[in-house]
C-alpha cells in the first residue's frame, strides 16, 4: 500500500473533532499516515498539541495565527507561539498569512501577524505553512523579504493563478493541492495548472472537514471531508500529470517527510513512515 501525509487537517475545532479516534484510524487504514494538524490561534494550537500528545506519530501539528485570527494578535503572541513551538508535536510555525476574500481580520492587523509569524519562524528555523486568499500582491511582497532566511515555505490550499504559481515556484515555495482539483465547476484553471508543478514542489492535503472532492464516486453520504480520501486525491492528481499513481505518491510522501523534518526524527521511519523505537 501507497504512503501519504495529509498535510493539512483542521482536526481540532471542527466537525471531525468529536470523532478523533475513528477519523485517525480510518485514515491510517488508507496508508494516511501521519496526519498534521492545523493550529489557526494560540488556544486551537495549544489544543493541537495535547491531541498529538495522545497520538503520537499519528499526529504532527503547526502552531501559529491564521489570517482570520488577526485582530487577536498581542504584543505577547511571537512569544507564545514560540513557547509552543518548543514542543516535539510542533512541525512548523503557522497557519499564517493573508485573507483578503473574507476579511474576518483587518488587513493591516493581518500583515502584522504574517510578518511576525514569518520572522519568528527565521528566528527558530522552522518550515512555515502559509494561507493567501485574493491577497496575491502584499502577501508576495512580505515573504519575499524573509524568504532567504527561511528554512522551506509551503503555501497550503493553492487555488491561485498561472502568474502567483509562476511566482511564488521563483520564490522556492511548496504548494499543497488539495481536492479543489477536482470541482468541475471551480477546479478546472487548477487542474491545467498543477500538471506545471516541479516534482519536488508538490504537497497533497485534504483540508478536511472541508473541499470535498465532488468527483468522488460513489459519492460519499457525509459531505464532510476526511484524510481518508487523500488517495484519492492523490490518484486523480497523478493523472492529471500522467504519472503513475504509486510513484507519484511515494515521491510526494517523500516531499512532505523532507518539509516537516520528519527525516531527522529518530522515532520516524521515512521507510515506512511508521514509527519505530528510537536508538
Amino acid at each position: 500500500m501507497s504512503k501519504y501525509i495529509d498535510i493539512a487537517v483542521n482536526l481540532i475545532g471542527s466537525a471531525l473533532e468529536k470523532n478523533i479516534d475513528e477519523i485517525i484510524q480510518d485514515a491510517a487504514a488508507q496508508g494516511v499516515s501521519p496526519l498534521i494538524v492545523i493550529g489557526s490561534e494560540l488556544d486551537e494550537s495549544e489544543q493541537a498539541i495535547k491531541c498529538c500528545q495522545q497520538y503520537p506519530q499519528q499526529l504532527f501539528c503547526t502552531a501559529g495565527v491564521h489570517p482570520h485570527h488577526a485582530s487577536e494578535w498581542q504584543a505577547d503572541s511571537s512569544e507564545q507561539i514560540k513557547r509552543l513551538a518548543a514542543f516535539p508535536q510542533v512541525v512548523a510555525i503557522g497557519e499564517c498569512g493573508l485573507d483578503y476574500n473574507r476579511d474576518f481580520s483587518p488587513r493591516p492587523m493581518q500583515r502584522k501577524a504574517f510578518e511576525a509569524q514569518l520572522a519568528l519562524a527565521v528566528e527558530l528555523q522552522m518550515p512555515v505553512l502559509m494561507h493567501e486568499r485574493d491577497a496575491h500582491e502584499d502577501f508576495l511582497a512580505i515573504l519575499k523579504a524573509y524568504r532567504p532566511s527561511l528554512t522551506a515555505a509551503l503555501l497550503h490550499c493553492f487555488t491561485g493563478n498561472r502568474q502567483s504559481m509562476q511566482a511564488y515556484l521563483e520564490l522556492d515555495l511548496h504548494l499543497g493541492i488539495t481536492g479543489w482539483v477536482c470541482d468541475e465547476r471551480r477546479g478546472q484553471e487548477l487542474a491545467e495548472l498543477v500538471t506545471d508543478i516541479p516534482d519536488n514542489r508538490i504537497l497533497i492535503e485534504t483540508d478536511s472537514p472541508y473541499l470535498l472532492p465532488r468527483s468522488m464516486r460513489p459519492k460519499p453520504k457525509s459531505s464532510k471531508n476526511k484524510p481518508q480520501y487523500l488517495p484519492y486525491i492523490s490518484a486523480y492528481i497523478a493523472d492529471l500529470r500522467g504519472q503513475n499513481h504509486q510513484e507519484f505518491a511515494q515521491r510526494v510522501y517523500e516531499n512532505s517527510v523532507d518539509f516537516f523534518g520528519l527525516n531527522k526524527r529518530e522515532d520516524f521511519s521515512i521507510e515506512k513512515g511508521e514509527p519505530h523505537e528510537a536508538s
